[in-house]
């Protein structure tokens, strides 16, 4: 069996350069079926879930359509180490 690429986070930070922001990271949501159900956001980055470019652009596309204020942030996936 492969093994998955699960090296990634998603990472959130203010979108105005001006303002104080300190980046949070998000938490996937899985079901015990195993299917994604949401996310949240935390600040502890070794806390965050550790996902797949598949799963991680999904938390991103989730985001974008069910959080109100998605629009002040920049989301964007990162590599576990950055």
């Amino acid at each position: 069996m492969e093994e998955l690429d699960q090296r990634y986070q998603v990472r959130q930070r203010k979108a105005n350069p001006e303002e104080k922001d300190v980046p949070v990271y998000a938490k996937a949501m899985i079901g015990k079926t195993g299917q994604f159900e949401g996310v949240s956001f935390i600040r502890n980055k070794d806390k965050a879930s550790v996902m797949t470019l598949a799963l991680a652009q999904q938390v991103i596309d989730w985001t974008e359509a069910r959080k109100t204020r998605a629009g002040e942030y920049v989301t964007t996936i990162i590599c576990k180490g950055q």
